[in-house]
């Protein structure tokens, strides 16, 4: 059973109803015994940084997140969950991440011709070896919402990049946790075969 994290952010419906079309067995859940019973875990999620890990405290789900990932369950962050798994995030200066990985998230800076928040689809620039692409060729467009990214500490951990004005880290990989600032869920079926492959995992 896959548990996808509660905490009262957007787009958590979208990752269920595609875990449903994977036929994989799924629950939205905020209880800890779920979470931590599960053979895997999704943290989705669109909204602020700051409200976010203030939501994640308040349920308590702060300390789970860090037992899941330190058991070594499957663990995949999307979009904001991406954000949260790292220290800070100039959206919300002075609130803290988790910080299980390290790095920042920066605002995307304005440039002629980029909107901002970056709404759409762009190709992903695959590099290393990572388990979320396996079958997956390079350039393959992905959809994304955003209006920051994620700016890795260790180059070693990411999988997959993308350009829009500025060189963003859009998948990183480490361990059991892996994370996705775009959204596989709504890329198609190339999104709903990296979901597939983290079910496999």
């Amino acid at each position: 059973m896959t548990a996808i994290i509660d905490y009262d952010a957007g787009n958590i419906r979208s990752v269920e109803k595609a875990m449903q079309h994977l036929k994989e067995p799924v629950k939205i859940t905020r209880d800890p015994g779920e979470i931590l019973a599960a053979d895997r875990v999704i943290l989705p999620g669109v909204g602020a940084f700051g409200d976010a890990m203030e939501k994640i405290r308040q349920y308590g789900l702060e300390g789970v997140i860090r037992q899941v990932v330190g058991k070594g369950t499957p663990f995949l962050g999307i979009c904001l969950g991406l954000q949260l798994l790292f220290e800070e995030s100039e959206e919300s200066p002075g609130a803290k991440g988790l910080g299980i990985l390290k790095g920042r998230i920066r605002k995307i800076p304005a440039g002629e011709g980029l909107k901002i928040p970056h709404m759409g689809w762009n190709t992903l620039e695959l590099q290393g070896d990572g388990r979320l692409f396996r079958g997956i060729p390079d350039e393959t467009f992905v959809y994304f919402v955003h209006s920051y990214y994620l700016e890795a500490e260790d180059e070693a951990i990411v999988k997959a990049s993308t350009r829009y004005g500025v060189r963003i880290h859009a998948s990183v990989e480490q361990g059991n946790v892996f994370a996705c600032q775009f959204h596989p869920e709504k890329s198609s079926a190339a999104g709903l075969a990296m979901l597939r492959n983290f079910v496999e995992i």
